[in-house]
């Protein structure tokens, strides 16, 4: 069975059009209804229901569907072990929050650049659901994201992490002297915070939002360097993840806070399509944030 028609026939039923199938495999699109046809006088049975300018899988293409995904998986370890024993070469287009570009690749990218050389690499910054929708379309190979954490069976997660987040404060500032601090306390002051709905700071509105609670801060901004420095300056409090506070708690300018009425669980996750070839490249990427610890950093 040929391995290129039942990838042409994951790709339509994956998007539901085979115009867009032929635009992302780059293929015409009567060469992807040719080998869609073929596919099924081979099977000898009807895999779409073609209504208009939309497809849809039959029953018969639904039983198929997992079938042609388990073969092209098979076709693609087999690839990919041969693929293991040469040098990873090739482009890598990498989506990530834009908050982990600093830690993971600024800080880390000479000793990726050491292990592989010839792997290009392409990062586009965006926010969770965005990056979810650039990998759906194949915008991208894999993405690094910092969030709640992903459950779907339509990704694999090559690696996680779970990520300390702590309201902080300067030394100074009356707070910091608690053991622990109320929401009540928290709220009466004033809050130097990212942008609204980015990963960590849109976790903690949802939870206070729930017992009915707000911030308003000050200052919003997505450089959280900047946040951390007036923080320190006592300028007002902030909520930001440990990795990102670190060198300032370490240094004694930055204090975080004990506030047990508000938890919020941040994950950085590596993943990728379920369907997706895991080429060289993206193994490479794998082992490489593997070997990147934030929370092994931040002690």
């Amino acid at each position: 069975m040929d391995l290129r028609a039942l990838n042409i026939f994951i790709e339509v039923a994956e998007l539901g059009s085979f115009t867009r199938a032929g635009e992302k495999l780059g293929y015409s699109q009567p060469t992807i209804s040719f080998q869609i046809k073929q596919l099924e006088k081979e099977m000898g049975a009807q895999l779409f229901d073609r209504i208009g300018h939309t497809v849809t899988l039959t029953d018969a293409g639904r039983d198929a569907l997992g079938y042609a995904q388990q073969i092209c998986h098979a076709g693609q370890a087999m690839l990919l072990g041969s693929q293991r024993r040469r040098e990873p070469a090739g482009k890598l287009r990498l989506g990530m929050a834009d908050s982990l570009c600093e830690p993971l690749i600024v800080g880390h990218f000479s000793q990726f650049r050491t292990a592989y050389p010839k792997v290009c690499l392409h990062i586009t910054t965006l926010d969770t659901s965005a990056l979810l929708e650039a990998l759906d379309h194949n915008d991208v190979d894999m993405i690094c994201t910092m969030d709640d954490h992903v459950y779907d069976t339509n990704y694999v997660i090559a690696d996680e992490e779970e990520i300390g987040v702590h309201f902080v404060a300067s030394p100074r500032h009356p707070l910091a002297a608690l053991r622990s601090v109320a929401l009540d306390q928290l709220l009466d002051q004033p809050f130097l915070l990212t942008e609204k709905g980015m990963s960590y700071r849109r976790l903690m509105d949802e939870k206070l939002a729930r017992s009915s609670l707000e911030i308003t801060p000050v200052l919003e901004t997505g450089q959280a360097d900047l946040i951390c420095k007036l923080v320190g300056e006592n300028m007002g409090l902030s909520f930001l993840p440990d990795y990102v506070t670190e060198k300032m708690v370490r240094s004694g300018l930055l204090t975080r806070l004990n506030v047990p009425g508000l938890r919020v669980v941040v994950w950085k996750q590596l993943l990728y399509r379920q369907e997706k070839w895991l080429s060289a490249p993206m193994q490479a990427m794998i082992d490489h944030m593997k070997g990147i610890r934030l929370t092994e950093e931040t002690r």
